[in-house]
């Protein structure tokens, strides 16, 4: 599977922005989907997954109840919907695709996209 990442930019602190992991090849169905982000000096870290198939959703302590990740399956795209958002979110955003346990390890995807960068302004 091959995955693109898109919608990042520049927004001011309590803003929001939509950020689109679109799959090729197979459908993203078959795997967990992932967004990671990396900020400059820093370990990539995990930010939220979906488990498309039985329908559950997995945040970082750090994004919860300000982010929401889902999936079309039409549109083999998954979203990462940010509200919210604070200067600490600026980082570039990375998707990826891997198996069901373990989603939360950036070493243990098998697929990744490039990167989209986010910078949220104070």
């Amino acid at each position: 599977v091959q995955l693109q990442a898109s919608g990042g930019g520049l927004v001011q602190a309590g803003g929001s922005l939509r950020l689109a992991c679109a799959a090729s090849g197979r459908s993203f169905i078959r795997y967990v989907i992932a967004w990671f982000r990396q900020a400059p000096g820093k370990e990539r870290e995990f930010v939220a997954a979906i488990n498309y198939n039985v329908d559950s959703s997995y945040y970082a302590d750090s994004v919860k109840g300000r982010f929401t990740i889902s999936g079309n399956s039409a549109e083999n795209t998954v979203y990462l919907q940010m509200n919210s958002l604070k200067p600490e979110d600026t980082a570039a955003y990375y998707c990826a695709a891997g198996g069901s346990l373990s989603y939360s390890d950036p070493d243990r995807m098998a697929y990744w996209g490039k990167g989209t960068q986010v910078t949220v302004s104070s």
